[in-house]
């Protein structure tokens, strides 16, 4: 579940799109730069009109607010790589730009683009335009006033993962519950049904690899790398759930090691069973290596993806 971890306190309203800040730490800034840190109030119209297409087209990515970022994902939702957004897009994903919203206890999600018409709309209509990651990252462990919100989770109450990801505790709070009401209002309007696929029966070589739909989710182990670690073929599913997110091409090459583009301060859950135990998920650890695994009632933090 890659990026990285969370918070940073700020005073902003809730709701509010704003610009982030030098103190914190982008997930990928080793790999690709500190980009933009993009912000504005969020305002302004939706449309797809060709006066709002041109006004984004000379606009600075940094500055998109979240209506912004909805109509370019819309349009190139619509158009795919023709839209004349397209390339704004890519390149805002291949700077690092970020954005960020005040949650409603107050606290910080910063996130940028990770994919670009990559993730199919849960009610078959075609593709959700842009698919973000929360990237900022925080040293909690250093701060003992500190005391995390929802994104700081456990997977299960108990250390079982059968079910997968479908049956798990945290999808239920990152779709309806604890974790998806930290979301602004105005920023859930926006936010896509994507269909994810996943092994979801948990202790099998050979489970099917079926499908959720999902609002916010936690990246798979497949969404990550290229290819799958070699020694792990022999679970049928490691490699089909879902294909590695176009900011990470190039960037995220050791498959069982780490990378310097997902290093951060803490640990990050993914959605993907741990083949080797069947009573583990797999996370990715500091140093970016996204093979480590843990069992599901330890609390790590979470970062949620999600489509415009």
């Amino acid at each position: 579940m890659i990026g990285a971890g969370l918070l940073a306190f700020g005073n902003q309203v809730s709701g509010q799109v704003t610009k982030t800040g030098g103190s914190i730490s982008s997930w990928f800034s080793k790999a690709n730069g500190t980009g933009g840190t993009g912000g504005g109030n969020a305002g302004g119209g939706g449309g797809g009109t060709d006066s709002r297409i041109e006004e984004l087209k000379e606009k600075d990515p940094a500055d998109w607010t979240l209506d912004d970022q909805k109509a370019v994902a819309e349009d190139i939702g619509k158009k795919g790589n023709s839209s004349e957004l397209y390339a704004k897009a890519k390149a805002a994903m291949d700077a690092g730009t970020e954005w960020s919203i005040t949650l409603t206890d107050g606290k910080t999600m910063t996130y940028r683009i990770i994919g670009i018409n990559h993730d199919d709309l849960a009610d078959g209509s075609g593709k959700a335009g842009l698919t973000f990651l929360n990237s900022s990252a925080i040293r909690y462990y250093n701060d003992l006033s500190y005391k995390p919100n929802g994104l700081f989770n456990r997977m299960n109450a108990t250390n079982t993962t059968a079910g997968g990801w479908e049956a798990s505790e945290l999808r239920q709070k990152m779709n309806s519950g604890e974790i998806w009401n930290l979301m602004p209002s105005d920023f859930q309007s926006k936010v896509e049904t994507v269909k994810k696929l996943t092994n979801n029966v948990g202790d099998d070589y050979d489970a099917p690899v079926t499908a959720t739909a999902d609002r916010l989710f936690l990246l798979s182990y497949s969404e990550i790398v290229e290819t799958p670690y070699s020694e792990w073929l022999d679970w049928s599913w490691i490699g089909n759930e879902g294909t590695q997110y176009e900011a990470f091409k190039g960037k995220v090459t050791e498959n069982n090691s780490g990378n310097d583009c997902l290093k951060s301060n803490v640990c990050l859950w993914e959605r993907t069973v741990f083949p080797i135990d069947s009573t583990a998920f797999l996370f990715v650890y500091i140093d970016g290596d996204p093979t480590y695994s843990c069992d599901p009632a330890q609390l790590h933090f979470v970062c949620p993806a999600f489509c415009f």
